[in-house]
């Protein structure tokens, strides 16, 4: 009874079109009631989701990212990239990829990298007569590169969800060989694409404008060199690295790029501290509704229920991964990282996946959610960005699903890719 009230209230107030955040503090709120309990745990709970040090990382890694947009280092990102793959077929689809993959790496935000560099490249590839779907499909999945290659605020979230104390370091380190490896792939399937759609090929700009573009993109590209550096070498935390970067972008863009002035520095807090209160308080709110959860043992009845299904690692892992694909469909990223990791980590863990190993998988497989619809933030914002509509988009963008469904198994399976870094580094 109290199960159906919960789940009932959640997909009822989805369907009204009710904030995340709300939808899943309401039920939970209503589940508490149809249990007997004080109506007041529910924000007792709430307010203790977000009562957790390591969470201070994701404001500044937002505010870091906003800066990075408005200071123009992803438009030095886009002429590095422009430089190497132009030349290409279908270059600027690669110029694409690699420019989001070194985003990403400054920023750890799908979203905000979606934004910048599509914002960045959408005009360009039009321009050369690229379709306006080709461009936006590439984009978009591209920006999921950067949940994976560090810094990711999404990891933080994993790491305060899992209640095991995993290294937010570790996760860093073992998110990087798999975005290379997942941008890598994601440059071959825009390669065959162009080909097949017969896109223009580019012209090598020469040497010396490579080596320009090379040189005044190494300022913003270092943000990503000083985060890792500091937190693997002990000198900051994960969190302190966060302020870190906010610090270096605001001095590199008002001071060596000379494009941060007060006007963007003030729009960036705005819409940095809008996101954060919207992350942070879906956070709070799935904190309390995965309580309620635990309290009806969820996740025991669905560890059990996977654990009599098979107790073979592989189909295990088969079995959480399709779970979190249907679910990444239907809700956003942070939210299903608060919920789902304390119900599938302990099945995971049981059939021995490493805790960081399998917030890799995690990150990849719920970002993946965010390019497909109902719910696909990054999708509709790339939309929105391009010009194009999401239907146009869904017809085109197969291979590219399938190129990420293809770096998932290979990821899930291959463990070595994540944790190889990992052992190598703590010796």
């Amino acid at each position: 009874m109290e199960l159906a009230v919960l789940f009932g209230a959640l997909l009822l107030l989805l369907a009204l079109g009710v904030p995340v955040a709300l939808c899943l503090f309401g039920a939970s709120l209503l589940c508490f009631l149809a249990i007997g309990l004080p109506p007041v745990l529910a924000v007792q709970r709430t307010a203790s989701g977000i009562n957790v040090f390591a969470l201070m990382a994701i404001p500044f890694f937002i505010f870091a990212g906003d800066l990075m947009y408005r200071a123009g280092i992803a438009e030095r990102l886009v002429r590095v990239a422009d430089a190497t793959f132009a030349r290409v077929r279908g270059g600027l689809g690669l110029v694409d990829v690699g420019a989001s993959m070194m985003f990403g790496a400054v920023s750890g935000s799908a979203i905000a990298s979606a934004s910048a560099i599509g914002s960045s490249m959408a005009p360009l590839m039009r321009e050369k007569g690229y379709p306006g779907e080709y461009a936006m499909n590439v984009t978009v999945t591209a920006a999921i590169v950067g949940l994976l290659i560090p810094p990711s605020h999404n990891m933080i979230i994993y790491a305060a969800a899992s209640g095991i104390g995993v290294s937010i370091g570790d996760l860093f380190v073992a998110g990087i060989v798999p975005g290379v490896v997942t941008g890598l792939m994601l440059m071959g399937t825009a390669w065959v694409v162009a080909r097949k759609l017969g896109l223009p090929r580019g012209t090598f700009p020469g040497w010396r404008a490579f080596a320009s573009a090379a040189i005044y993109a190494v300022p913003g590209i270092m943000t990503a060199v000083i985060i890792m550096g500091g937190i693997l070498s002990g000198i900051f935390t994960a969190t302190e690295s966060s302020a870190v970067a906010v610090v270096y972008t605001i001095l590199v863009g008002a001071l060596v790029y000379r494009t941060l002035g007060w006007r963007e520095f003030w729009q960036a807090a705005e819409r940095s501290v809008r996101t954060a209160a919207m992350v942070l308080f879906i956070i709070a709110a799935a904190t309390s509704f995965g309580y309620a959860l635990a309290l009806l043992e969820v996740p025991a009845e669905l560890g059990e229920l996977i654990g009599r299904m098979t107790d073979d690692p592989v189909l295990t892992l088969l079995v959480i991964n399709i779970m979190l694909l249907v679910l990444g469909t239907f809700m956003d990223m942070a939210p299903l990282i608060v919920i789902t990791t304390p119900i599938f980590l302990p099945v995971a863990m049981d059939v021995g996946v490493d805790p960081v190993h399998f917030g890799v998988v995690m990150m990849l497989n719920l970002g993946i959610g965010l390019i497909t619809p109902p719910v696909g933030a990054v999708l509709f914002a790339g939309a929105a960005i391009g010009g194009v509509s999401v239907g146009r988009m869904i017809r085109t963008i197969w291979p590219f699903y399938l190129t990420l469904l293809v770096a998932l198994i290979l990821i899930t399976y291959v463990p070595a890719l994540s944790l190889g870094l990992v052992h190598a580094w703590n010796g």
